[in-house]
């Protein structure tokens, strides 16, 4: 499934098992995401649906996109379109996706990489297929996820992290039965490239068929686990989740996992110090209050949120030669 992987999963550092003195974190839901379509009608799966917004803090959207095996001509993306108050993580699994923002980040993203777009105060930005791929068609499959920032950092100045496959932190879980990607924040003092200005950890696990993981997991963050392929199950009771479902986790200092027996279960974990400030969301803007979110709609229509460039400039990561697979 993913493009990042490794040739023998035993010469990664291994993550220790938590020590049975730790307190195992049960699982407080399992919630399904339903389907639906994002920018120029490319389906996506609303990870995050149905859940609390204080269980997800500090994280507030998420979609899985695809997987899709698009025909000749299909591909889809975005049209220009502004954020505020937020971060943009967006990882491709399979595929190419290419982005430009107003503030003259961008590049093509594809099997195995992330962009990481930091909206703060304002930026335009628009996401699509490149021109051969629109043509050729092809798979494609990854998510986006929304990242709050704190009212302090609300306004930040924007800014792009263009993050290689290649530049994913890859570990293994103690026996062996999982791979672990740090993309980004610290897992088991391993640091992933992704620079966040929210405390979380994103790692996306590869768990092989019947194999069960227990990690350790930071106290003061919270935990959510979204199946991206395969089934298994959730937590030391063993609830069954499968692809398309999100298991919210309550307090505690472990995880617990397990594939189950037909296949190997893609994972993507995901943890955060809560922000425990006002949410007010609306379209592409995540702000503290409803002032605020006019006064970005107010700044966005009178142009104060950037300029989009009046022809699409050559962008040196479309000419990237490619990934290597470890």
């Amino acid at each position: 499934m993913p493009a990042i992987t490794v040739d023998d999963i035993l010469v990664l550092p291994r993550v220790p098992e938590p020590g049975l003195a730790l307190t195992e974190r049960k699982v407080t839901s399992v919630t399904t995401a339903p389907q639906g379509y994002e920018g120029e009608g490319f389906p996506v799966r609303r990870a995050f649906a149905g859940v609390d917004l204080a269980r997800l803090d500090p994280f507030v959207h998420m979609d899985q996109m695809g997987e899709v095996d698009y025909g000749p001509g299909e591909p889809k993306g975005t049209a220009w379109h502004p954020h505020r108050g937020f971060e943009t993580v967006t990882y491709i699994i399979d595929g190419t996706f290419r982005h430009q923002d107003s503030n003259g980040g961008g590049g093509l993203i594809t099997n195995g990489d992330t962009q990481w777009m930091t909206a703060g105060g304002g930026i335009l930005h628009i996401e699509e297929p490149p021109e051969d791929l629109v043509m050729s068609g092809g798979l494609f499959h990854g998510f986006q996820l929304w990242v709050n920032l704190p009212a302090r950092l609300k306004m930040t100045q924007p800014r792009y992290q263009d993050i290689r496959a290649g530049q994913v932190v890859l570990l293994s879980s103690a026996d062996g039965g999982a791979l672990l990607r740090v993309i980004a924040g610290e897992f088991n003092r391993h640091a992933g490239p992704g620079i966040t200005h929210t405390p979380i950890s994103l790692v996306h696990a590869t768990v092989s068929a019947g194999a069960q993981v227990r990690l350790p997991w930071r106290k003061d963050f919270n935990s959510l686990a979204y199946v991206l392929a395969g089934s298994g199950t959730a937590g030391a009771e063993k609830r069954p989740i499968r692809m398309g479902q999100l298991a919210v986790f309550g307090a505690g200092d472990a995880i617990t996992f397990a594939a189950g027996p037909r296949g190997d279960m893609d994972v993507l974990l995901l943890g955060g110090e809560p922000i425990r400030e006002p949410v007010a969301a609306y379209g592409p803007f995540v702000m503290n209050t409803r002032a605020e979110l006019v006064q970005a709609f107010e700044d966005f229509q009178a142009g104060r949120l950037g300029t989009i460039p009046a022809e699409r400039r050559p962008l040196p990561a479309e000419n990237h030669p490619g990934h290597d697979v470890l």
